[in-house]
């Protein structure tokens, strides 16, 4: 939403907008609500979403949480928050740009150099699955492309 005004903004430069150009914050209005839902939703079940997601994680593979010798278990909870928290922004202001370019592109690179790939490839296909299983088809509907970019972005692509 944010990345859709302001290339409007730099469009429009002295002019009004038109209607096709403005159908996105219709589109956006119409769709406030279940946004809205999802992300209060998100907010209120996420310790629920990530413990699942480290228990199901764990029985799949335990390596995945290891860093050299150590568990880094407690950095991938943290992480896993703080992604989940810029999805539901994304998912609320419907701006997976945003997020993309804002954070997830600076997240990589981190999670690169700590060659975490495979764990977030991991982490966020399993998400999926939890969110599946706790948010109702629409509300998963718009959270899940927001995970899948997240994935992507800092998974392994097979």
């Amino acid at each position: 939403m944010l990345s859709q005004f302001e290339c409007l903004s730099l469009a429009m430069d002295g002019r009004y907008a038109t209607d096709l150009e403005l159908q996105f914050i219709v589109d956006y209005v119409q769709s406030f609500q279940p946004r809205l839902e999802a992300y209060l939703k998100l907010q209120e079940l996420e310790s629920t979403l990530v413990q699942q997601t480290y228990d199901k994680m764990r029985s799949i593979d335990a390596s995945l949480f290891n860093y050299g010798n150590a568990d880094a278990s407690l950095k991938w909870k943290q992480d896993t928050i703080r992604v989940l928290r810029y999805t539901a922004i994304a998912v609320l202001m419907n701006d997976p740009d945003t997020l993309r370019e804002r954070f997830l592109l600076w997240f990589q690179t981190v999670m690169r150099a700590f060659g975490t790939q495979r764990s977030c490839d991991m982490t966020y296909r399993v998400l999926q699955s939890i969110v599946k299983q706790h948010l109702s088809p629409s509300e998963a509907d718009l959270v899940c492309p927001i995970l899948e970019l997240n994935r992507c972005t800092l998974g392994v692509i097979a």
